[in-house]
């Protein structure tokens, strides 16, 4: 099993010391390589907080977590910062590019913490900008680039270090119809390829464009069931 969470629960000092519950109450699921997953439920549910913990950002307070067969929940910062480098690309809703930097600049910073050639960034660079078709906006500065450039961008950015899976926040929340499409088609496409990509959402349209739906509310699964797809 590619992605294995048992038991894991999320809590924070200010939910503690106030008497709440925890953000994750017992979340128990498995994902195997090659899926195409969105996490789904109402804004406060856990979703986004999930997601960090599966993207090695944060750590469970209880449970195990279990990527490509590593105990993730029991390794340190600087053990789980090589796994992210190594494992896991993201895109987020509101892109996080340098806007004063240019879209190369953008793609190849994963690269920069790997300590590469400067031959071998560039070629993994001009690789993934020629496969998101951002090839001739090369060096123009993001702050000029629309929603749909900029998110395609953060895709390649995300590509750049050939990771096997891809975390999306939120991936369309900041786009329009037409570039959500794009979006998400490039996101199929991707997982045609062989990509595990899990997509937290709450819209009904990019639930629907992947696999699988993982229903979450108050910190807990309440469904998990295949996307009518079509």
């Amino acid at each position: 099993m590619f992605i294995q969470m048992d038991h894991i629960e999320k809590a924070f000092e200010k939910r503690l010391s106030s008497g709440e519950n925890n953000i994750l109450n017992g979340i128990s699921l498995s994902i195997d390589r090659g899926e195409m997953v969105a996490i789904k439920g109402p804004s406060g549910a856990g979703k986004s907080t999930l997601l960090h913990i599966l993207g090695c950002l944060d750590k469970p307070t209880k449970g195990s977590y279990y990527l490509d067969n590593e105990n993730v929940a029991e390794m340190s910062p600087k053990q789980l910062a090589v796994i992210r480098n190594r494992k896991i690309g993201f895109v987020l809703q509101h892109f996080a590019l340098i806007e004063d930097d240019d879209v190369f600049r953008n793609v190849s910073v994963p690269l920069l913490f790997s300590k590469g050639k400067r031959k071998r960034i560039d070629s993994l660079v001009w690789e993934q900008l020629n496969l998101l078709g951002l090839d001739k906006i090369a060096h123009r500065k993001v702050y000029k680039l629309s929603g749909g450039e900029k998110q395609r961008v953060a895709i390649a950015r995300a590509l750049v270090n050939h990771p096997d899976v891809i975390l999306a926040d939120e991936p369309t929340g900041a786009l329009d119809h037409a570039n959500s499409g794009i979006i998400m088609d490039k996101m199929k496409e991707l997982n045609s390829a062989g990509k595990t990509i899990i997509i937290v959402t709450h819209e009904d349209y990019v639930a629907e464009s992947c696999n699988r739906i993982i229903h979450i509310s108050d910190g807990r699964i309440i469904r998990d069931d295949i996307a009518k797809i079509g």
